[in-house]
């Protein structure tokens, strides 16, 4: 918890037929990457998706949004990452979108999959100065990413081992 703006990084395990009520969020923004099953969500602005392995889910909660979160399978639990954000500024209109990322998008390479609101890309984007990349490497590949000066990174492996 408190990483920077980085306020909570969740590996959930969400059993089958289970998962959250209606539930208030105001003021971060959370991000949702699947790892496997689906997650369905439900929101009092009318948004509504089924999040597959290799999405991301994008919310807003800005001056707040009610949401529910689900696993329908009836065997299989689900699995996934959540990140909530500090947002950078308050009361904002709240928004959702997801984007499906193919894994020869990902692979031996970081794909920026979130990026910060007025950046140049054209992927999603939070109101924070942060970035989110994935990435599927095979044994053996390298990928390098330079730090900038007064900035902190997070770094996750949901599957094998690395070497930083």
């Amino acid at each position: 918890m408190n990483f920077g703006p980085l306020r909570v990084f969740n590996n959930d395990i969400i059993q089958p037929g289970t998962g959250f009520d209606l539930h208030q969020h105001h003021d971060m923004e959370i991000v949702t990457y699947v790892i496997e099953g689906e997650l369905e969500h439900k929101d009092n602005k009318g948004n509504h998706g089924v999040v597959h392995p290799g999405e991301v889910q994008r919310m807003s909660a800005g001056s707040g949004i009610m949401h529910s979160e689900y696993n329908h399978s009836k065997e299989k639990p689900l699995r996934l990452l959540q990140m909530w954000v500090f947002a950078s500024k308050k009361n904002l209109e709240p928004s959702w979108e997801q984007k499906r990322y193919a894994k020869e998008e990902r692979k031996n390479k970081l794909l920026r999959v979130i990026a910060s609101e007025g950046s140049n890309s054209d992927t999603m984007h939070i109101h924070q100065d942060t970035n989110f990349y994935i990435s599927a490497l095979d044994s053996g590949a390298t990928v390098n990413y330079k730090l900038q000066p007064g900035r902190k990174s997070y770094l996750f492996v949901i599957d094998g081992n690395i070497l930083v």
